[in-house]
């Protein structure tokens, strides 16, 4: 209950940038409408995030842009490669250490690399320390850049919202 007026204000300026960004013709109904609405989609997030919501949730915008990049660039990649004459693929299977211990954290992670054209998550080790992923790689075979891209990128920072 504490991050009640915190999460309220919040929305109202979530609200007010969106429609600085995205202009509407009308009143202020339409501030106070999407406010509400901001308030009542984010609200969950305070209980997931407790204590450290304001904290946690740039990390958490963070991590949308940088999904959203690595997916349009994946995309791009993909369809080049698709509309050449030649094809660069060289698909291969890593195994990718992991540093995310629970259940949530390997699922998140499994489903961000499935997601993103070019990777699949494939099977996740009996002890929960690797995840098997096949990727496809463009020009050059380098399974451990795949591996230290995998890591410094969608691991790190989803371990940086949920720890």
């Amino acid at each position: 209950m504490k991050l009640l007026i915190p999460h309220i204000i919040l929305s109202i300026i979530l609200a007010v940038l969106f429609f600085n960004v995205a202009p509407y013709e009308g009143s202020a109904n339409r501030y106070i409408l999407a406010g509400i609405v901001i308030f009542s989609l984010t609200w969950p997030l305070s209980y997931f995030f407790s204590k450290d919501y304001f904290r946690k949730l740039p990390g958490l915008m963070g991590l949308i842009v940088f999904f959203t990049k690595e997916l349009i660039v994946a995309n791009f990649r993909v369809a080049y490669d698709v509309v050449t004459p030649i094809t660069y693929m060289r698909p291969c299977i890593v195994a990718l250490p992991l540093d995310a211990k629970t259940d949530f954290e390997i699922t998140v992670l499994a489903c961000m690399i499935s997601l993103t054209p070019g990777t699949l998550s494939l099977n996740l080790s009996d002890d929960k320390s690797l995840l098997f992923v096949h990727a496809i790689t463009f020009k050059k075979m380098d399974p451990e850049a795949i591996k230290r891209d995998l890591k410094e990128g969608f691991e790190k920072k989803l371990l940086k919202i949920t720890r």
